[in-house]
């Protein structure tokens, strides 16, 4: 399957991208225009996460719907990445495993319906190819953002495509609220999401792998997930249930990272769980926040220990409340995600509500143009805090109040690298 070839030449793209920072007296962040030494000294110090995130399930931000041509399909995933290099961002976090399925030619998953509207079409292009050589030809870094257990968002097994593994093993699969899940307690299963996820890192240069927050699903009221056979056999040298599935969830994070590590070592491995660990009155350790979800007893993820353990290589907490919110208030998330990552080698990112911003069924504070741009003067106030990542495409480019707009003018009128 051959990429779909850049309209605009890799040299030529660079030429032209000098040619136009040059005439508007900007600094190119890569390094390789001629300047006086104090924009090298800039450009050193302009060193930060500036991320977006593409989401593909469901078709939120690309394609705009399934059944477009490949040509439309390119155009609109172009036009994202032409709007990340415009406000001068530096990561686009494109989802290419929304459902068990691939944004890419997998020999362990179907083709995914978001394309074509048939999941296991073939859609007659190489989207995450394609998307990781565009991107690297604007400047940007491309990370492959994938669920590792979601299988759909439905419950019936034959709505899958028929070579799909979960209806050729239904047995990995448990059906909790409305969607179908992979179980993770199997290890059979946790092998396999790993190399279907690790193909990816095998055929493309991505520059991480990203994980969002979904593991163990969030609850749904009045109803289990029923991994009861699975705990029989596997969990019983635990002292609870709960004990054992974030173990579950351990030895994925672990394993997947020294899988990212052996086939490509200049790979990042990053997470954005959801921004709430614990809450203060569930343990000392937690955040001063009364958030509905925990991700330590709900989701069975203990992120405050893979970034303490130093087993991923950056963290994006979804911080997605304004400042002052009472139940959970972006400046006490803040200094608490600082504080956890102080000390560790794992970068921390904040990940912003953009899709907030201009909405009326939000709090007021959501209303103000400003009220992202605060979040990340706020943020300059601890060293620890290494740049944002806006969910997402779509918003950015509506931009329905100029918050994004705000961003850009304050914070980003210089390109800017991403840590390492």
């Amino acid at each position: 399957m051959l990429h779909r070839k850049s309209r605009l030449s890799r040299r030529a793209f660079t030429a032209t991208a000098l040619s136009a920072l040059v005439a508007s007296g900007g600094a190119m962040a890569a390094g390789s225009a001629t300047a006086s030494g104090s924009d090298r000294d800039r450009r050193r110090s302009t060193r930060e996460m500036r991320g977006v995130w593409v989401a593909t399930v469901a078709n939120r931000d690309w394609p705009s719907r399934q059944g477009l041509t490949a040509d439309e399909q390119y155009a609109e995933l172009i036009a994202h990445l032409d709007n990340a290099a415009k406000c001068h961002l530096n990561t686009v976090i494109l989802q290419v495993r929304p459902t068990a399925d691939a944004l890419w030619p997998s020999p362990y998953e179907p083709w995914s319906q978001v394309l074509t509207g048939t999941q296991g079409e073939d859609p007659g292009w190489d989207p995450l190819g394609t998307a990781v050589e565009e991107a690297h030809a604007r400047g940007l870094q491309l990370h492959a953002w994938c669920n590792p257990y979601r299988v759909a968002n439905h419950t019936d097994l034959d709505k899958l495509a028929e070579t799909h593994p979960a209806r050729v093993h239904p047995e990995w699969v448990v059906a909790y609220g409305d969607k179908l899940y992979y179980n993770p307690g199997l290890p059979e299963v946790r092998d396999f999401v790993q190399q279907a996820m690790l193909d990816a890192v095998e055929r493309y240069p991505v520059d991480a792998v990203h994980f969002d927050d979904y593991f163990y699903p969030y609850p749904v009221a009045g109803q289990s997930f029923d991994d009861d056979a699975a705990y029989d056999a596997y969990g019983t040298d635990f002292p609870s249930r709960a004990d054992w599935r974030r173990d579950n969830i351990d030895r994925l994070i672990q394993e997947m990272a020294a899988g990212i590590r052996r086939i490509r070592p200049t790979t990042q491995f990053g997470i954005s769980p959801f921004g709430v660990w614990r809450n203060a009155a569930t343990d000392p350790l937690g955040s001063d926040t009364r958030g509905g979800v925990q991700t330590y007893d709900d989701l069975y993820a203990d992120t405050r220990k893979w970034v303490r353990e130093g087993w991923i290589d950056y963290i994006c907490p979804q911080l997605y409340w304004n400042i002052g919110f009472a139940a959970a208030d972006y400046a006490k998330l803040l200094p608490w995600w600082a504080e956890v990552a102080q000390g560790s080698r794992t970068h921390l990112y904040l990940g912003e509500a953009l899709y907030k911003a201009g909405d009326p069924a939000q709090p007021a504070a959501w209303r103000d143009q400003a009220e992202l741009s605060r979040h990340l003067t706020l943020a300059k106030e601890r060293p620890e805090a290494c740049g944002h990542v806006f969910f997402a495409a779509r918003d950015m480019a509506a931009d329905r109040i100029g918050a994004m707009a705000r961003v850009v003018a304050d914070h980003y009128g210089q390109p800017a690298i991403t840590p390492r």
